[in-house]
Parts: C-alpha cells; sequence; structure tokens
C-alpha cells in the first residue's frame, strides 16, 4: 500500500508544549497577538468560505496577473461549474457584503485563515498558507490611510519587529494610472527585444506590473523610466508627504515604484519589508481599492485593506504568548477518575492564568511526572484513593528549588489555585 503523505508546498502546524520556539508555535503566537491587536482597533471578525466561483478572482485580482494566469488552484466541481481555492481574502469579503446588500455603510473587519496559491514552494512561501487580513470599507481617502499605517506600528511594536520599513505610493485615479501605464509602455517598447518574456507578457497586459520585475536587467532600463509621480495629483502627493511627516519618527519610505501584484488597487499603497527575510523581504501589503464593489456588481464603496502574510511575520516576529501557569493534575485510581475529574473542572474556574491538563493516559506515578517535566508543567496535583477519601491531594512544585510536596485540603488546594498569577 502507497505511504498517504501531504501534498507539496501544504505543511502541517503542531503545536508542542516542550519546545517553545517551534515555528508552527511561532506561527500559533503570531496570529494571538495579531488578534489582539485587531480588537483594540475595535475591528469585527469576517469569514468567508474557502471557495468561491472562479469568475470572482478572474474579475477582482485580475487576468493579468500571476495569482490567475498561473497560481488559481481551480477545478470542476460535481455540477461541472469552475471553483476556485481562494488566493486572497479581500475578493470572498468584496462579494459577501455586496451579496448581503451591505455595500451602503461602513465597516471595519479583520479576518485570518488558509489561502491557497499553486506556487514554488520556498522558505516562508507555501502552496498552502495563512494570511490575516483587514478591510476598512466605506471610508474615503484621508484618515483611513494614517489607520492603516498605525496598525502596521503597532502590529511592528507588539511583535518586536526589527529592521523594518514601510514604502508608500500613490496610483493617482483611474485617468492617471491609465496615462502613466501608456507613458511606461512608450517607453519600454524599445527596449522590447531586452525584456525577458515574463517582462514582455506583464508590458502588454498591465505595464505596471513590470515595475514589479526581479530582473536585474528590467530593473536597470527602468532606472531612466518615467514615474508615477510625474501623473498623480498634488493631492494625491500631499497625502504620502502628510503620511510620511505624521509618523515621522518611524522609518516610512515614499517609493514613486512601488506597485501592488493585484489589479483591483487604486490610490494610495503600501507594503513593509523587513532585512530579517532575505530577498523575499515584504511580509505584508495593500491599499485603496474604491472601485472593486462597482466592478464585481455592487454599490460605489471607497475601501483600503491589507493582507499579512502569518508565516513571514512569524519568521521575524519576537512576540511571545504571555505565560500562564501550567499545572499538571495527576490521578493515581481508575475508580476515582470522576470524582477527581470532577475537582478539576471546578479548578478551572478559579484563575483565568492557569492551564489545568489531566493526564488521561494510563501509567505509573513516576512516568506521569516525568511527562509533567517533559511538559513544562510548574506544578503537579497528584490524587489518589486516600487523598480523595479525606478530601485532601497532593501538590508538588516542579520548578522551584524547594520541591518538597505537600499535602493540602481541597478548600486549601483552591486559594493557592486562586492566588497563582
Amino acid at each position: 500500500m502507497d505511504k498517504i503523505n501531504s501534498l507539496t508546498g501544504m505543511p502541517d502546524l503542531i503545536g508542542q508544549k516542550s519546545n517553545e520556539s517551534n515555528s508552527s508555535n511561532k506561527i500559533f503566537e503570531t496570529e494571538i497577538a495579531l488578534i489582539k491587536i485587531f480588537e483594540s482597533y475595535s475591528l469585527n471578525e469576517i469569514r468567508t468560505p474557502a471557495l468561491e466561483n472562479e469568475s470572482l478572482f478572474n474579475r477582482s485580482v485580475g487576468d493579468s496577473s500571476d495569482i490567475v494566469n498561473k497560481e488559481l488552484y481551480t477545478f470542476l466541481d460535481k455540477n461541472k461549474k469552475k471553483i476556485s481555492l481562494r488566493p486572497e481574502g479581500t475578493a470572498g469579503v468584496a462579494r459577501s457584503i455586496i451579496e448581503k446588500k451591505l455595500d451602503n455603510e461602513t465597516h471595519r473587519f479583520w479576518y485570518l485563515g488558509p489561502m491557497w496559491r499553486y506556487e514554488r514552494p520556498q522558505k516562508g512561501r507555501y502552496r498552502q498558507f495563512y494570511q490575516a487580513g483587514i478591510e476598512l470599507l466605506g471610508y474615503s481617502e484621508g484618515l483611513a490611510e494614517l489607520e492603516m499605517i498605525s496598525m502596521i506600528l503597532s502590529i511592528n511594536d507588539a511583535l518586536g519587529i526589527k529592521n523594518s520599513k514601510i514604502k508608500i505610493n500613490h496610483l493617482g485615479n483611474k485617468d492617471a494610472k491609465d496615462q502613466f501605464c501608456e507613458a511606461l509602455k512608450n517607453y519600454l517598447e524599445p527596449f522590447s527585444s531586452k525584456l525577458e518574456k515574463l517582462d514582455l507578457d506583464r508590458l502588454n497586459k498591465n505595464p505596471l506590473r513590470v515595475l514589479d520585475s526581479k530582473s536585474e536587467q528590467t530593473k536597470d532600463i527602468l532606472k531612466d523610466a518615467p514615474k508615477m509621480n510625474e501623473f498623480v495629483s498634488k493631492e494625491s502627493l500631499d497625502l504620502l508627504n502628510l503620511i510620511k511627516n505624521s509618523f515621522s519618527e518611524h522609518n516610512i519610505e515614499i517609493d514613486y515604484s512601488l506597485v501592488r501584484g493585484l489589479d483591483y488597487y487604486t490610490g494610495f499603497i503600501f507594503e513593509a519589508i523587513s532585512d530579517d527575510l532575505g530577498a523575499q523581504d515584504s511580509y505584508l501589503g495593500g491599499g485603496r481599492y474604491d472601485n472593486l464593489f462597482s466592478d464585481l456588481g455592487g454599490k460605489k464603496l471607497p475601501a483600503i485593506g491589507m493582507a499579512i502574510g502569518i508565516e513571514r511575520l512569524a519568521e521575524i516576529s519576537n512576540y511571545s504568548v504571555e505565560n500562564k501557569t501550567l499545572i499538571s493534575f495527576i490521578v493515581l485510581s481508575d475508580k476515582i477518575e470522576q470524582n477527581a475529574y470532577k475537582i478539576a473542572h471546578e479548578f478551572r474556574y478559579l484563575n483565568n492564568n492557569i492551564i489545568i491538563e489531566v493526564q488521561l493516559s494510563d501509567g505509573s506515578l513516576k512516568s506521569k511526572l516525568r511527562k509533567a517535566n517533559k511538559d513544562k508543567a510548574d506544578f503537579a496535583i497528584i490524587i489518589g484513593d486516600e487523598e480523595l477519601k479525606n478530601k485532601t491531594l497532593v501538590l508538588k512544585p516542579l520548578k522551584e528549588n524547594d520541591s518538597d510536596q505537600k499535602i493540602l485540603s481541597i478548600e486549601d488546594a483552591k486559594k493557592f489555585i486562586s492566588s497563582l498569577n
């Protein structure tokens, strides 16, 4: 029989109490930290399906994007309908709000979950990856941009992100964007023979995407190319300077060559990068997408959002979940398991700063204490027939120098557990 393995680029995440530097733990901890930040900014959670009609991503992400052309997981369901695993979160949020006729009001959303793109797996990039997102819907350009930058800075601060830079740019309105694309195309066409095939395809479909080229030769050609700031309005440039000046104590850079990989972006765009990530240095990015809702058949609704790569963020995060006191609860007789478990259940309500793990497997006291030490428990509570009969328990410290165990009444044990920080 063939061995069953996970699909390429779709790793398992398994938490371990005994290894605090475990990569899965870092991802879980990063998610916990992000949710706390989202709640502090009064964002509401939204959950959309992992599967959507393929047409949603063709219309939103854009048929000129690498995602649609190369990376979508698309297949026919049993009704011969083409459906896709979501490659990003914004399109599903927009579809949901339009479908439920909520596109005439403001919303402040966050979401977190798996996304899928069929690309070459590499460090920090997988075919199934985890992404958090923020969408501010119904807010015109201005204060919402400042709110986004504030959230990025809060994320950097809470997770202890070092060597970070926030790059910002403005794509202007539709006319400015079209004029710039035309000027860029006219400039690059004489160099067509020197462009790689990918960049040549981008030039014909969406010239803006050439600015995101990884080819050193293309980058050299682009040094004398037209710049976006030559086409956008003074108000757009003023907004960039306002944002930079509002957070002058932080590392914010105006980069007129910055573009985003999805076609729905208009106006203000941004990304955060860290030198600690190497060549693939971006860990979050986003921008304004004021035309997406009307393009998908809804009402005109201004909007701005960002996506956060959980794996990349976890890689550079220095955040750890606040330690709680771990108590290993050991029952020494199968005759008293039900009554002993009731005591453990009651103890859990006494203090939010404790974790009680009842050892469910069979074994000797020695083996159960060995497991408690492996799990890095702070204390062991031991209950046998005699203890239950006398309404007592044994409390054994596992980390203190004075490791003498004590016999406590159930009531005294409750007071002790309530006092733990």
